[in-house]
């Protein structure tokens, strides 16, 4: 039987109480199976998705077998997106809170190289970053990997998916052939299995079944005609009125259009996906998880490694063309406790397709009527928290303590109204209750943050 407590592991008194006041009560399923393998030092490769855990399975397992001594990269993470490394970066930042002088780096593209050499040379013990930026780091000599312990290739199949299996093999040839490797995937392609041939000793092949209760999630099927999407889509948003809903698109043309039309009706829309501006991509992803936005409309690729938690709802605007896709995306929802809803809109030639997926799923899913329009004076629900830009950062020194003063001080609002708070390089965001926008603008305009006044503006759609 697999043990589930962190204690049983044998680590060090300063990550045992790390994890305990970051509430970590017992492992996961992925972590109990895979943690006594990573910190015996074996390569691991194992079948996991967002949410089940494995950042912390990798990134214990990393930080124990550090030497904080030496200031050379020792370990290495690869993941597809710059979401995903910004996610990974903080979860290991965090797991490494209580030991003295570890040096975490994320390199990613997007953002500009100058600050990102000066760090490098400084030295850092953990590298996480996306392999295009890793690579230009290795050309220009910025990056060496020559003292490597641990490789971690992260959402492995969604970068072979991207096209990035010619730099990962470029950035693995810069390594010693003597070390860890562990590789995390959602799903088991060929692909993966040829790639752990190359890369791995005599792995042992982790695979937990971590399927969602189904009770946990609605899902219904709703049968329409191509063009009559976009407006359906906006039918079972009106009905269901969800606080937060992910809306899955095959393409990025379709993504762009169903976000624009949906603002045009009303809704607070955002899109995601890869031709955005990093810029654009915070802000979208930002005003979503701090519940600014209520509509997120996104790619297969660009959603994957987002944290979004507490999702009410998934919609599919189109079937994806893998079964094993399908049930990724709708468990998105229903998650801790919570019930969730996922709605699939399929054509009257998709029959094949919704069947591949109840094979899948091992259930027979709803067929739903189409619920009636809504009455003339129905206006969509808007979110609850509207976003501030403020026009300073981590350059400047702020923190989000500096922000929340600056609002809850005197005559300010009330910290219960204050949201969500994100601290970039050059700017912050602040979520704030709707009802009290006014105020807090009011309160950021005449206090100083930081002993700096700064300019301070609501942030509006895109569309």
């Amino acid at each position: 039987m697999t043990t589930k407590a962190f204690s049983a592991l044998h680590l060090k008194s300063p990550m045992i109480k790390n994890l305990v006041s970051l509430g970590y009560a017992e492992m996961t399923p992925i972590q109990a199976h895979t943690l006594p393998l990573i910190l015996a030092g074996k390569d691991v490769i194992a079948k996991a998705k967002t949410g089940s855990g494995k950042t912390a399975a990798f990134g214990i397992g990393l930080l124990t077998h550090l030497e904080t001594a030496s200031s050379n990269v020792q370990a290495l993470v690869l993941c597809p997106t710059r979401e995903l490394a910004d996610q990974v970066g903080k979860e290991l930042r965090r797991l490494a809170r209580f030991t003295d002088n570890i040096k975490i780096l994320t390199l990613c593209g997007g953002v500009p190289f100058g600050p990102q050499l000066a760090s490098l040379e400084h030295g850092a013990h953990v590298v996480v970053g996306t392999p295009g930026r890793l690579l230009d780091h290795l050309r220009r000599g910025s990056l060496d990997l020559t003292s490597l312990q641990t490789l971690v290739l992260d959402e492995a199949d969604r970068m072979l998916d991207m096209g990035f299996l010619e730099d990962i093999s470029t950035l693995i040839a810069a390594t010693p052939k003597k070390k860890q490797t562990l590789l995390f995937s959602a799903t088991y392609p060929t692909a993966i299995t040829a790639l752990s041939a190359t890369l791995q000793h005599e792995p042992v092949e982790i695979s937990v079944d971590e399927t969602h209760d189904e009770s946990a999630i609605e899902q219904v099927f709703y049968e329409v005609e191509p063009e009559e999407r976009t407006a359906v889509v906006a039918r079972l948003l009106m009905h269901f009125s969800p606080e937060s809903t992910l809306v899955f698109c095959n393409t990025k043309v379709e993504c762009q259009e169903v976000a624009a039309a949906l603002s045009e009706k009303g809704f607070a829309a955002l899109a995601i996906h890869g031709d955005l501006e990093q810029r654009e991509r915070d802000q979208v992803l930002i005003r979503f998880a701090n519940k600014s936005a209520s509509v997120l409309v996104a790619t297969d690729v660009a959603a994957r490694g987002l944290d979004i938690k507490e999702l009410a709802a998934v919609i599919n605007y189109e079937l994806p063309r893998n079964p094993e896709i399908h049930t990724h995306r709708i468990g998105r929802t229903g998650r801790a406790g919570e019930q969730g809803l996922a709605l699939s809109l399929m054509t009257a030639h998709e029959t094949r397709r919704v069947q591949a997926i109840e094979s899948a799923l091992g259930i027979s899913v709803a067929r739903g009527e189409m619920p009636p329009l809504p009455a003339a004076a129905g206006k969509p629900r808007a979110p609850a928290m509207v976003t501030l830009c403020i026009n300073g950062g981590r350059k400047n020194k702020l923190r989000p303590g500096d922000v929340l003063g600056a609002l809850t001080g005197e005559g300010g609002i009330a910290g219960s109204e204050v949201g969500k708070i994100d601290v970039l390089d050059g700017s912050s965001y602040v979520a704030i209750v709707r009802s009290s926008v006014d105020l807090a603008l009011s309160c950021l305009g005449r206090n100083k943050i930081k002993g700096h006044f700064f300019k301070v503006s609501k942030v509006h759609s895109m569309y």
